[in-house]
């Protein structure tokens, strides 16, 4: 006895709609929470429901939810360069919070890991990387300590941005699918 895949999802549409939905949902959670899967996780869905539907009625929302990926991308790297570049962190601090980063994602600050988990690490490595480099640079911990808290806090609002934006996007798609599924 073979199964249709086909009508066998046609049966599902709801759930797996709204399974989807719940799916870009943690899309957007991790957008604005480090380490979790974000605007890719949205466009992931996306596809997923257009290979499923035979891409009906989500070709604005495919191109939307690609355009936030992209404009996400972006937002990291220049939230965090402008809040730097405009708390007047030097260089030093920049590669510092670039590699405490690093160091953290690769498990070469444990410490950081320890408190609060893998999600406060990412602030926590930043935050300890600017602030050595910016103190190597300038001798001075009260600019050091600046420049870690402007890092860490340029990089949260960049977080939050790409919250917005892939919120736009799980929007786009309910608009544009809406009708078709529980019309």
């Amino acid at each position: 006895m073979s199964v249709d895949l086909f009508s066998f999802f046609q049966d599902q549409q709801v759930i797996l709609y709204w399974l989807l939905i719940a799916i870009m949902l943690v899309g957007v959670i991790g957008s604005v929470i480090p380490a979790l899967p974000g605007s890719s996780l949205v466009l992931a869905a996306i596809l997923l429901w257009g290979l499923l539907t035979g891409f009906s009625k989500i070709g604005i929302a495919l191109g939307v939810a690609i355009a936030v990926l992209i404009l996400s991308t972006a937002v990291d790297f220049l939230a965090t360069f402008w809040g730097a570049k405009k708390a007047g962190v030097s260089r030093w601090g920049q590669i510092g919070a670039m590699v405490g980063l690093i160091a953290v994602v690769f498990g070469l600050l444990p410490p950081a890991l320890v408190i609060g988990g893998p999600i406060i690490g990412l602030l926590i490595g930043p935050f300890i990387g600017a602030f050595i480099g910016e103190f190597l640079y300038r001798r001075n911990i009260k600019q050091a300590l600046k420049a870690a808290v402007a890092v860490v806090a340029s990089s949260l609002i960049g977080n939050l941005i790409q919250g917005v934006l892939a919120l736009a996007a799980v929007i786009v798609f309910v608009v544009t699918t809406w009708s078709s599924v529980m019309g």
